[in-house]
């Protein structure tokens, strides 16, 4: 039987997994260091199709995998420490075994860039978000704080505008990184206010965000700012350490994709945020992991 391993647990590596299992393909998961990927960061989903009501992260990873377990994929629950992708078969080294498959899916996605605060960290969830679109329905006519000064910031900015009563924008330079139309966009929206040469050293409140600590780099002065959610907007790094030297990545480490999910090597695909650096959405993870598992699938079906 045909084989496939897809390194990566989040909707993307889980709706591949279901779609190549349907097909008959003997299917493993990696699930990596974080299973589940950034939805299990996520405290309610809205906006995924098919719940009437919002549904946890985690919850909803739980069934992609429930799903999956179902249709008789193999789980191994730890990290991919290393790939061989220059023969055939196909090699995934996870930490002392090594495990052998006619094609591979890479869904290992991106991480989120954070501020490194103690603060953020036990406000996630409770007021601090890196997803305006996944969050931003929770602070409907509240004042939030987006962090961040290049495309993706402005865009949560202008996205946040429509539902909050307002958006600051905290930028530590005195000019945006973002292109000149987003910024044209930003600065003519009169919910979006900016402060410059500026950088949040604390998020304040106990069990929910009640402010930021603002130290204004100019002045070097310290002060408090009050608002009711901080969306952090400084970035994504992609997964894509292990696969240095076996696949072809973009300057900001992406994996380089043609025709939809294939990469430069025959019989390895990509899907999900790590090919992905516009959507990053699970809806949009899903779709892709769907591709590639086809993809995947008919590759394998040439083979034979």
């Amino acid at each position: 039987m045909a084989s496939l391993i897809i390194v990566g647990s989040g909707p993307a590596g889980l709706t591949a997994a279901i779609y190549a299992a349907r097909g008959g393909v003997q299917t493993k998961v990696v699930e990596g260091a974080a299973p589940g990927g950034q939805l299990m960061l996520a405290s309610e989903v809205e906006n995924y199709p098919g719940f009437s009501q919002p549904i946890m992260g985690p919850d909803l990873i739980n069934l992609f995998r429930k799903q999956a377990e179902r249709l008789g994929v193999e789980f191994i629950s730890s990290e991919a420490t290393g790939v061989d992708f220059t023969e055939r078969p196909l090699r995934v080294k996870v930490r002392n075994n090594t495990y052998e498959a006619d094609s591979v899916i890479v869904a290992t996605g991106a991480s989120h860039r954070w501020l490194g605060l103690e603060s953020e960290q036990r406000l996630r969830g409770r007021g601090v978000s890196s997803c305006a679109t996944c969050d931003g329905y929770f602070f409907k006519n509240k004042d939030v704080v987006v962090v961040g000064g290049g495309d993706t910031a402005l865009e949560e900015a202008i996205f946040l505008s429509r539902i909050a009563n307002k958006v600051t924008v905290i930028h530590r330079r005195d000019k945006l990184r973002a292109s000149k139309i987003i910024q044209e966009r930003a600065f003519k929206n009169r919910k979006i206010k900016f402060l410059w040469n500026s950088v949040v050293e604390e998020i304040l409140g106990n069990t929910q965000v009640e402010g930021v600590k603002v130290k204004d780099l100019k002045k070097d002065r310290v002060y408090e700012y009050r608002c009711d959610g901080v969306f952090v907007a400084i970035g994504h790094t992609p997964n894509t350490e292990i696969f240095r030297g076996q696949l072809e990545l973009d300057e900001a480490g992406y994996v380089k994709t043609r025709n939809r999910t294939e990469t430069s090597r025959d019989g390895v695909f990509a899907a999900g945020d790590v090919v992905d650096r516009v959507y990053r959405q699970a809806v949009t993870a899903a779709g892709s992991g769907c591709e590639a598992a086809m993809d995947a699938t008919r590759y394998l079906e040439s083979l034979d």
